[in-house]
């Protein structure tokens, strides 16, 4: 079927929106019509080449949300009409998807940075040049995507379809990384570390689980104003002053829980050395492969604990579920922190995005 498609041709090229011819589905497989579908920093690493994926053309896009168009024969979740979030594939088969933690899938690469399919067909051609698609098994950077049964969540038709793209990663990666991964009890105190969308929902879920000192650490005021709109207790401008210090300061020995949402080895120092004796810091910031850091081991020894997330530790089938009935009690306003653009903007988006003028840019097809 014909699609429209922002394509990008040249590594940290800009996206070109193309025409482009897209696979039927398989027998697993469904069609989304896209609605809506968030830009995450993972999108702009696969375009600048940090990821270990085949090189361009390319089309990404992994926080597709839209309405069911056409599904397979063996597809039995879904029926056309259905609204759905789209989120990561997995295989379901290896140890971790066998133990519920399909994040961690041993065959994640295969799946969701192949450029094609698991067996390696190509579903997007524009005449007869192949275009590596299936990016998280969606590529949802179009008006329609084609994804497994395995990866779309059903949602509910009475809230607005265009805000709920984000909740398949950046908003569920932030949201559950405390709610899921940390699990702070009511009175903790945590310090995130970079307020961009990843950030700013991982202080809106410290604010569901109870936390009663929620520390902001960004370098854009702007960003640290919002914070504190969206439930931060202290905001820190680590431009201005030492986060380490300020923090130690303001918690009096350094908070339960830290979170690194920047990829940023010196960053992610500085969140562990915040911690007292006992204390978590999660790692949730995306870095290219090989990237090294360093740490004081005596600090880890002495009963600290460096813990790497993925995805949030999410079940997306029963987390984001769980998100919408928080955002409809009021609880959860993660759609304040969306500016949306039409398609066709979708390099004014991630510019906006990269320079810090926005935090969650949302694309409207």
């Amino acid at each position: 079927m014909q699609i429209r498609a922002a394509v990008v041709f040249e590594r940290s090229g800009d996206f070109s929106i193309e025409h482009l011819e897209m696979s039927e589905p398989n027998d697993d497989e469904v069609v989304v019509r896209i609605a809506g579908v968030g830009i995450c920093h993972t999108d702009l690493g696969a375009r600048d080449g940090h990821l270990p994926i085949p090189p361009p053309p390319s089309v990404f896009g992994h926080e597709g949300a839209g309405v069911v168009e056409k599904v397979g024969s063996r597809v039995t979740k879904v029926k056309p009409g259905d609204h759905v979030v789209v989120v990561w594939d997995y295989c379901g088969t290896c140890t971790s998807c066998k133990s519920g933690n399909d994040s961690y899938c041993l065959n994640f690469f295969l799946h969701n940075f192949h450029g094609a399919r698991p067996d390696g067909t190509i579903t997007l051609r524009r005449g007869d040049q192949a275009i590596h698609g299936s990016f998280f098994n969606q590529s949802s950077f179009a008006d329609y995507a084609l994804a497994s049964e395995r990866n779309i969540v059903k949602v509910p038709e009475d809230v607005p379809i265009e805000i709920l793209g984000p909740l398949g990663c950046g908003v569920m990666t932030g949201a559950g990384a405390v709610m899921n991964a940390l699990r702070p009890r009511p009175g903790s105190s945590i310090a995130v570390f970079g307020v961009g969308p990843v950030g700013m929902s991982a202080i809106l879920g410290a604010a569901v689980c109870g936390c009663t000192t929620i520390i902001a650490v960004d370098i854009n005021p702007a960003r640290l104003g919002a914070a504190k709109e969206f439930g931060a207790t202290h905001v820190v401008n680590a431009g201005e002053a030492d986060p380490v210090e300020t923090i130690l300061n303001i918690t009096g020995g350094g908070p339960q829980f830290s979170l690194e949402c920047v990829g940023n080895p010196k960053v992610l120092r500085q969140a562990v050395d915040v911690l007292p004796r006992l204390g978590v810091c999660g790692l949730l910031g995306v870095v290219p492969p090989g990237t090294e850091v360093s740490l004081d081991m005596d600090l880890i020894m002495n009963g600290r604990t460096v813990k790497g997330i993925i995805e949030g530790d999410a079940v997306p089938e029963l987390f984001i579920p769980r998100l919408i009935d928080l955002y409809r009690q009021g609880r959860f306003p993660f759609d304040k922190m969306i500016t949306f653009y039409p398609f066709d903007e979708i390099n004014q988006a991630v510019e906006d995005m990269e320079k810090g003028r926005v935090v969650k840019p949302v694309l409207r097809l």
